[in-house]
């Protein structure tokens, strides 16, 4: 005759379930997945990969110029022969006004910044497509591939910008007291990049047409901008709406603060950096949303 145990009796005459019976460290379950929203932007988190932020900006200037004959010398060429096309089609044969300023160096101040972006936004967009293995096996921030990639192109900028100051110097033009304000044009056109290249870098990811877009959107965006030409060509009631392009304050800072040129006005100023605060704020949103898709899709 077999002796059969009583059953333990817990919360309405119930065994209860195993893992309870074993303690609650047996129930703990442990989900890791990406913060959404704003939540996700940890600034102390970039900051504590800044060791992998610095390689990779650094990773970003070797390749750039690696096994290239005249090296850092591409960052001044492209804007340079831009200036001379424009400066033959626009300076002289169409008499393009340019503010009082010689054309050559008028075109070439917007050009520097100009570059910088347009460059910002190829390098930025295509950031993340171009390390599929790093983005499905290493944590790290994902944010820090565009902003690497936007980055690095700061040191193209100041190479391009030292040649700049020699041709003002070289056509007699002394920067005033306006260039102390340069900086902060230099930190707009830096938003600017970063914000656009949140959006295309992360949609890229999902959908490659974004690849061909890119071009096409700089070859738009490139006559939405008075480089070419002076803003002062555009009728007063809209120069309000067109300084929702950033890149019109940008530009018209740039001449502003080094060339004396009086184009510029608070309103349109004001505009352009609430726009690109605008662009830099949805974008960094949007690329923190689309995080947690970036591995399953690249």
């Amino acid at each position: 005759m077999h002796e059969q145990s009583e059953p333990t009796l817990s919360r309405g005459g119930v065994d209860p379930p195993l893992d309870e019976r074993q303690g609650p460290a047996a129930r703990t379950t442990l989900v890791v997945g990406p913060p959404g929203g704003w939540q996700a932007l940890d600034v102390r988190e970039i900051w504590r990969y800044r060791d992998l932020l610095y390689f990779l900006v650094w990773r970003e200037v070797k390749v750039r110029y690696k096994q290239t004959v005249i090296g850092g010398a591409w960052a001044v060429l492209q804007p340079f022969m831009t200036m001379v096309v424009f400066s033959v089609i626009f300076g002289l044969l169409i008499d393009v006004p340019s503010d009082g300023v010689p054309y050559p160096v008028f075109s070439f101040a917007a050009l520097v910044p100009w570059t910088f972006f347009a460059t910002a936004l190829a390098r930025g967009g295509n950031s993340l497509v171009q390390d599929p293995s790093l983005l499905s096996k290493v944590y790290f921030p994902r944010i820090t591939l565009p902003l690497a990639a936007v980055s690095s192109l700061l040191v193209d900028f100041a190479i391009a910008f030292v040649i700049l100051i020699g041709m003002m110097l070289f056509y007699g033009i002394v920067p005033g007291v306006a260039s102390l304000a340069l900086p902060l044009f230099v930190v707009l056109a830096y938003v600017t990049a970063l914000g656009v290249g949140f959006w295309l870098s992360a949609a890229n990811v999902k959908y490659r047409d974004i690849n061909y877009v890119i071009p096409v959107l700089v070859q738009f965006w490139l006559f939405l901008t008075p480089i070419a030409y002076p803003s002062s060509l555009i009728p007063e009631a809209w120069r309000a709406l067109y300084g929702l392009n950033p890149m019109v304050g940008v530009v018209e800072g740039f001449r502003w603060a080094l060339l004396g040129t009086e184009s510029a006005t608070s309103a349109s100023l004001l505009v352009s950096a609430a726009a690109a605060l605008l662009l830099f704020g949805s974008g960094m949103l949007y690329f923190r949303r689309m995080e947690r898709e970036f591995a399953d899709v690249v």
